[in-house]
């Protein structure tokens, strides 16, 4: 199974480096899969063009086969954990690297430990990535940014969260009780790369607030680019959860007040399990608190 969703993986990512990436395992571990799998099946299923990668025409016939095991696999086992009470089963919860850390390890680890019979699998990926992984059975449940706009996806507010002004200490700025951000227009920005939601967000606040940040740079992580607001190298917009991740740097809220709605998204069409009606019901009636 991993062989055959790791080949997607790469089909949909076009590339090793980034499909590992996105699943999470090291790159050669990814390529020696793709290898046993092409093995197997006596044909080349991709032709290696440096750092990306085509299918070939045997790749081509396999994608539609490989998506439609997957496809029944899911439903194999979602039809053995409908049986399942609301406290057993498992559970697979996709959620973005922004809030992952931040904002829902505090609630799974609750759920996890009132729930000890439930088998819950944690993925970490990008909106995108989880939206097609939902659309797939993949991950039962996605905790993401809003909106989502899909026809295959139903989403539902759990809180909202204001964006920060995140300046090393030593800014002279730091002081500041609220900012805004047109007085910070000569400040490096740093920002996710694209792909972040989070990214977006702060692109949104900027766009409102008519603020122009003519020098961007850009870091794949948020914990990087704590360390370079805090040793000098610009500032950036971050969600207020943050706060106690940012060793060095100053959050100061933004003048007028922005916002981050979060929530859970499932794939319409699909009949959440037992214990997935569990789960959002106890993060429904956690105690957010923006």
């Amino acid at each position: 199974m991993n062989q055959l969703r790791y080949f997607l993986a790469v089909v949909k990512a076009g590339s090793f480096v980034a499909a590992a990436e996105q699943e999470g395992v090291a790159q050669p571990s990814l390529s020696q899969q793709i290898k046993k799998l092409e093995a197997s099946l006596g044909v080349p299923l991709f032709d290696r063009l440096g750092r990306s990668v085509k299918l070939t025409a045997y790749g081509q016939a396999f994608v539609p086969e490989a998506e439609a095991v997957l496809r029944q696999v899911h439903c194999a086992r979602r039809a053995v954990d409908a049986l399942h009470p609301e406290d057993c089963g498992s559970l697979t919860v996709g959620v973005i690297p922004t809030v992952l850390p931040y904002a829902m390890a505090p609630p799974l680890a609750a759920f996890r430990l009132a729930n000890p019979n439930v088998s819950l699998t944690l993925r970490e990926l990008t909106t995108d990535v989880l939206v097609a992984a939902l659309r797939r059975g993949e991950v039962d449940v996605a905790v993401l940014a809003l909106p989502i706009r899909h026809p295959e996806i139903v989403c539902a507010e759990l809180y909202r969260e204001p964006l920060m002004v995140a300046l090393g200490k030593a800014n002279p700025l730091a002081g500041e009780e609220q900012l805004e951000l047109s007085r910070l227009e000569k400040e490096p920005m740093l920002l996710l790369r694209e792909g972040h939601c989070l990214r977006d967000d702060v692109l949104s606040a900027c766009s409102r607030a008519r603020a122009r940040f003519e020098n961007v740079q850009e870091s794949d992580n948020l914990a990087s680019i704590f360390s370079m607001v805090a040793h000098g190298f610009g500032i950036s917009l971050v969600p207020a959860r943050t706060a106690q991740h940012a060793p060095g740097c100053a959050l100061i809220p933004i003048k007028p007040r922005n916002f981050r709605r979060i929530g859970y998204a499932q794939a319409a069409g699909h009949a959440a399990l037992p214990v997935q009606k569990n789960l959002i019901r106890f993060l429904r009636t956690w105690a957010w608190v923006s």
